[in-house]
């Protein structure tokens, strides 16, 4: 997926996502994110696209951002949240994807191209769990089979470079992507991820998430999905919360 394609991402499951917020109403729950209404959701998105807003322009040795000032209010929630997305898109879309830009961890997530993918997977997977909150039976929303299998091997860039608390190989087999990825974790070796090994049905794994790629996607990012896991469960456990 390249550039423009992230930032069309990010308005569609902003604006999806806007759309069952609204139907759903602030002081829903979340059934996805304990312990979150629906309002804390959008302050949680929000805040992030603000702090991503003046963040973008500014150079990676500068000093940090202030911190966003969210509103409480919902109304007015809301249509700072749509500012947020009208600028956030614009100033990403005004932006070389290899422009480094400033960040909290230096080194890491330093340039727009990177922010842009983040962001439209942050957007994707919160807009699932504000349809979650919307819905009175499971949501029908599947999302692209390209786009999902991206999300999955960016989680990979996401998880800190460090031992896990348990050793094994996890298989991760995106059937209708045509992607597989085999994670080995290990207790004192960092994670080591085998993009696309070939023929993945016949590779040995002490655990599997086998499915379409939006249910493996759902799956790794511990949202509730039709993948099929077998072997050992606790490693999958053990990926979601590395």
């Amino acid at each position: 997926m390249d550039h423009a394609a992230y930032i069309d991402q990010i308005r569609l499951h902003c604006a999806a996502m806007r759309a069952a917020a609204e139907k759903a109403g602030p002081d829903a729950p979340v059934p996805t994110c304990p312990d979150w209404t629906v309002r804390d959701l959008i302050a949680h998105v929000a805040g992030l696209q603000a702090w991503l807003e003046v963040s973008l322009p500014l150079p990676p040795e500068g000093p940090a951002p202030d911190e966003p000032r969210v509103p409480s209010d919902w109304a007015e929630l809301l249509d700072w949240w749509d500012e947020r997305v009208r600028n956030v898109t614009a100033g990403l879309a005004a932006t070389a994807p290899t422009t480094r830009t400033w960040s909290f961890v230096p080194g890491f997530g330093a340039d727009a191209g990177w922010f842009a993918r983040r962001q439209a997977h942050e957007t994707a997977i919160h807009r699932l769990d504000a349809e979650h909150a919307a819905a009175e039976t499971v949501p029908s929303l599947l999302f692209d089979p390209e786009f999902a299998a991206d999300g999955i091997a960016e989680l990979f860039e996401l998880l800190p470079p460090a031992p896990a608390d348990r050793s094994g190989t996890i298989l991760l087999h995106a059937a209708d992507a045509g992607r597989a990825w085999l994670v080995t974790l290990s207790e004192t070796e960092p994670l080591r991820v085998d993009d696309t090994p070939a023929e993945p049905d016949a590779l040995y794994a002490d655990a599997r998430v086998v499915g379409t790629a939006d249910a493996v996607y759902r799956a790794v990012w511990g949202r509730p999905g039709h993948a099929v896991v077998s072997g050992d469960s606790a490693l999958v456990t053990t990926l979601k919360s590395f």
